[in-house]
């Protein structure tokens, strides 16, 4: 039966046609385990995810295969991009079981849902001996199998929490740079060896913190290697290899949302022009390719096209010759270094210097381009994530400010306005939509706090309160449906599903961690409005920071970036002035230019007085407190500096605003 056809998930839906009789995720699966007293057999991945493929192609798609899942299992198919708060437990399932994880998960559990097996990716004969070994062991041992997922449940539920200390304090950020830089690839850059992938929030941390040798390194070392695309922009998922040469193909939405971000805050902490030239490719990578008609940006691309993993985006000798005829052919293949550095001769490209003749080079590069566009693309993973789309918004809305570029600015907005219209009941958010249509699944904390981040940059951005009221909503539902009673957070809410665990995680992962993702909204909204409960609430969720700092600071990078903000004041600006005078614009701008910590801006465009949006105020509603009894001076615009709620006199020009800014 073909239970996966209606799915939202493209992921899903690429296994509908498989011979496996695959249940989506529900009580109804459970309810068939029981029925026929056979274990569940769980299998978790996602679009994008190269090893997926190929399981599915060697035993989903394999008769005999699915003959014994079907004959032994009532078998799950989870999309982990849509399901986080499943993916979370049984991925710990997995790694307390065998050390390691990965995707394509495997699990195998009893009709309660209580994992007792757990692996990765199998190859078929070894698959099919597992099923037959299962299903044994089920039948001839019942008793022993259950007691075992029973006694991984218990141990699961027994593990405690990071204990949380205090707000972390300068000596302790001290700690945390000195602990990065003992795992610091000098040769490099980046952190550990291979596989590398991109630290963004750590090189957030660094940059926050003025700390230039380790971030310029690392944010120059993976621009110029293979794992950034040399022709569209754009970062791949990880390198393979500690050099950064040869990537993990895939490209992920919310990889290339917070590098954007990054690399445009290098630009404003010095990074030059390669720093503004990857943030734009970036960006203008994200509009041309990852934006869907909706007005939201795809979750992924797949690492393989013809299911070749890479033939998109490699090059031999001979076709760029082909393409760029013989004397820009050896150019571009000395320039990119296209030597075999992947497999079957082929290359990936690279660019370790700038070209001496830029002219040149942007001529063969828009050729290979648009030779590359005559390939078959990449599989596109089209469903719009809360998360991953509100750390675009944010990365957006900043980089069209910061380079004068409104039609980011603009991709930024209706963004929110897909999330706000699509995903957005009652106050509560949706994970997933597709063509417009929201999926089942309600949001998890990074959710909430990566859209609410994404709103808060894009007010500070355009001025619209209406998008600080709608983050200041979602922040309320943080603080009031995942609170774990303690200062964190758990990753889902009071009313989700109930799993045999309820997820909690601290530290980071591919993104921000959801509870530090939630502190940083906090914080800023906290600033913007004086609300001390938002404040205290983000101080007690970067209790867990200090205890990280000294021993595992690449696992809480975006923790440190916000308690390097939480230090900072943070710094807030209020900019008053009519929205046509080229004075607001000038401070406005330079506002948000400055190299500060966590710095927040609030735009009154208005009369001088309120907040101006197109979304009227709820008659009664106070004003945002940063914008509050704030007017121009002397008839003209103006700019009020302020720090932990106490202010400055108000500038007038942005000279006297950067003096502000930088004492």
């Amino acid at each position: 039966m073909n239970r996966l056809k209606d799915a939202t998930s493209p992921y899903l839906l690429q296994h509908a046609a498989n011979p496996v009789d695959w249940h989506p995720w529900g009580e109804e699966a459970f309810a068939e385990a029981r029925r026929r007293d056979v274990p569940l057999l769980i299998s978790v991945g996602y679009s994008a995810c190269h090893w997926c493929h190929v399981m599915a192609h060697e035993s989903f798609e394999d008769a005999e295969t699915a003959r014994l899942m079907n004959e032994h299992f009532v078998n799950v198919k989870v999309d982990r991009e849509e399901r986080p708060d499943v993916d979370a437990v049984y991925m710990g399932a997995t790694q307390a079981m065998t050390r390691q994880g990965g995707w394509p998960m495997t699990v195998f559990a009893t009709p309660e849902g209580h994992p007792f097996f757990c692996g990765t990716y199998f190859p078929r004969p070894h698959f099919q001996r597992l099923l037959s070994e299962v299903h044994k062991v089920w039948t001839g041992d019942r008793e022993s199998v259950v007691r075992q997922g029973a006694e991984v449940v218990k141990a699961l539920n027994a593990a405690t929490t990071l204990p949380a200390g205090a707000l972390p304090d300068a000596d302790t950020l001290a700690t945390a740079v000195r602990n990065l830089r003992s795992s610091y690839d000098a040769a490099n850059g980046g952190f550990g060896g291979a596989p590398k992938f991109p630290p963004s929030m750590v090189l957030e941390f660094l940059l926050r913190s003025g700390e230039r040798e380790m971030s310029g390194h690392t944010l120059a070392a993976m621009a110029r290697g293979g794992m950034y695309d040399q022709l569209g922009g754009g970062f791949a998922r990880y390198s393979v290899d500690a050099e950064w040469v040869v990537p993990h193909f895939e490209k992920m939405l919310y990889d290339n949302a917070l590098l954007l971000r990054v690399y445009t805050h290098w630009w404003k902490a010095g990074g030059g022009d390669l720093a503004r030239r990857v943030a734009l490719e970036t960006a203008d990578w994200l509009l041309r390719e990852m934006r869907t008609p909706e007005g939201g940006f795809a979750s992924a691309l797949d690492a393989d096209s013809e299911g070749v993993e890479g033939k998109f985006y490699v090059w031999t000798p001979e076709e760029l010759d082909r393409v760029l005829g013989p004397d820009d052919g050896r150019w571009a293949a000395e320039l990119f270094e296209v030597t075999g550095t992947f497999e079957h001769g082929t290359s990936v490209l690279q660019l370790p210097r700038d070209p001496d003749d830029p002219e040149r080079y942007r001529a063969v590069r828009e050729r290979l381009l648009a030779a590359r566009e005559r390939r078959v693309r990449p599989g596109r993973d089209d469903k719009v994530v809360a998360s991953w789309t509100g750390l675009a918004i944010a990365a957006l809305a900043e980089t069209g400010v910061v380079f004068e570029r409104p039609d980011l600015v603009a991709a930024a907005t209706a963004a929110a306005e897909l999330l706000a219209d699509t995903h957005l009941a009652d106050g509560r958010l949706l994970r997933t939509s597709r063509d417009g249509r929201a999926g089942p699944n309600a949001g998890v904390l990074d959710d909430y706090a990566n859209v609410a981040e994404g709103l808060i940059s894009l007010y500070g951005v355009t001025g619209e309160a209406g998008w600080l009221r709608l983050a200041g909503t979602l922040l309320d539902a943080v603080l009031d449906r995942f609170a774990d009673g303690a200062g964190g957070f758990y990753d889902t809410a009071d009313d989700a599903e109930r799993l045999f665990q309820r997820p909690q995680d601290a530290t980071d992962n591919a993104t921000p961690s959801g509870q530090y993702a939630a502190a940083g909204a906090l914080l800023s909204y906290g600033a913007l409005t004086g609300s001390a409960r938002h404040r205290e609430a983000a101080h007690a969720a970067l209790g867990t920071v200090s205890v990280l700092a000294t021993g595992h600071a690449r696992f809480a990078g975006w923790g440190l970036a916000v308690a390097r903000a939480a230090l900072a004041g943070p710094v807030e600006v209020a900019v008053v002035g009519p929205a046509g005078d080229a004075r607001t614009t000038e401070l406005h701008r330079t506002a948000l230019l400055a190299d500060v910590p966590g710095l927040v801006v609030a735009l009154d465009s208005g009369d001088g007085h309120a907040p101006r949006t197109g979304d009227p105020l709820v008659p009664g509603e106070a004003f945002p407190s940063l914008l509050e009894g704030r007017g121009l001076v002397g008839g003209a615009p103006a700019a009020y500096v302020c720090r932990n709620f106490a202010c400055r006199m108000p500038v007038t020009t942005a000279e006297e605003l950067r003096a502000e800014l930088a004492g």
